[in-house]
């Protein structure tokens, strides 16, 4: 019997992991990053983020599980591994690209897109390598054929640009098509290497975040019918409609790919706009952070640092931190998008 078992283990070194079982290829920002700033950076994010799930410091941006988390728990795998963490990565669900602050341009930055997709495919064409060599057990070349590729990112970009234009619209809608390109070269350069399923996150709304509510004056000519700023939120629609468009193109120009544009920032919003719906109360106020209604927010008293203050009941807030949302939120918008007929993870691996 040891024997056995011992044969077994070689063999499944050599096959590696392989499709039988679901992988996630993630890139993308804070959105989605399970610890990459936090090795890559060494910054050190520690509690209160994690405090209601992990009960520590994970390199999570928020009090708990990430809507990638929810994801991963729903397809019975473990949580990513961050590629840059060196010790004891699990890379058996799949890898994670992501890092906190990540934009699309500029180009050739730690850690923006285009460099998480070269990392990717290094980490690809190492594990291949290893497996060759009989090191390991590593995703093999139909796991990486088979994986779901997900990408969140753009938010950074749009904010950034915002910022530079002092909260104007036609600059920044200007950059749009630049964004959209770089997005659209990760997918065609994750094709050539293998990638044939695609999952794509628009971005959210970025108007409703407590922390821009905060920094920036406003009437209320300047927020929509909920209290969101209008500016953001009309350049967060005008950014998705390019990354549907840009989805559209590539199903007819990528043969034999699965494209799937997923619209959260509908679900984020209807968070804001319906709160109790969903459990919420005083959706623009951070739990986590100084200064009390309307935001809690403070640059210089930020979640985390001295003078910060927690709410009583993290699950009834939106926002965590003034930016990154709760894991309550972001178990809603994660039930819901996989409570969507069109939307099934699991249809990925149906052969």
């Amino acid at each position: 019997m040891k024997r056995v078992i011992l044969l077994l283990s070689w063999v499944w070194m050599l096959v590696g992991i392989s499709a039988s079982r679901p992988l996630i290829i993630n890139f993308g920002d804070s959105n989605s990053d399970t610890g990459g700033v936090l090795a890559g950076a060494g910054l050190p994010i520690g509690l209160p983020h994690g405090i209601t799930f992990f009960h520590r410091g994970t390199g999570r941006f928020g009090d708990g599980r990430l809507i990638i988390d929810f994801f991963c728990e729903h397809l019975n795998l473990s949580y990513l591994s961050p590629y840059l963490e060196s010790l004891a990565p699990n890379f058996t669900s799949g890898v994670n690209f992501a890092v906190a602050g990540a934009m699309t341009l500029p180009q050739f930055v730690p850690f923006q897109l285009d460099v998480q997709v070269r990392q990717f495919v290094h980490f690809k064409n190492r594990s291949l390598e290893l497996l060759s060599l009989g090191s390991g057990n590593f995703i093999n070349e139909n796991g990486f054929r088979s994986a779901l590729y997900m990408i969140d990112i753009g938010q950074n970009d749009l904010l950034v640009a915002l910022y530079a234009a002092n909260l104007t619209y036609p600059p920044v809608a200007a950059k749009i098509p630049s964004f959209i390109a770089e997005i659209k070269l990760a997918v065609q350069n994750l094709y050539l290497y293998g990638g044939r399923k695609f999952w794509i996150h628009s971005t959210g709304p970025l108007g409703c975040a407590p922390k821009e509510l905060a920094l920036h004056a406003h009437n209320d000519t300047d927020l929509d019918k909920i209290g969101c700023f209008r500016v953001h939120n009309d350049l967060a629609k005008l950014f998705n409609k390019g990354l549907r468009r840009m989805c559209k193109e590539l199903k007819h120009e990528l043969k034999g790919a699965v494209i799937v544009y997923v619209d959260v920032y509908s679900v984020k919003y209807n968070l804001f706009a319906k709160p109790s719906k969903y459990g919420f109360v005083e959706p623009f106020k951070a739990c986590c952070g100084y200064g009390g209604p309307p935001n809690n927010y403070n640059v210089k008293a930020t979640c985390g640092q001295p003078g910060y203050n927690i709410c009583d009941n993290v699950t009834s807030a939106i926002v965590w931190d003034g930016v990154h949302y709760t894991e309550a939120a972001n178990k809603a918008v994660a039930a819901t998008i996989l409570s969507t007929p069109s939307l099934k993870l699991e249809r990925f691996w149906l052969d």
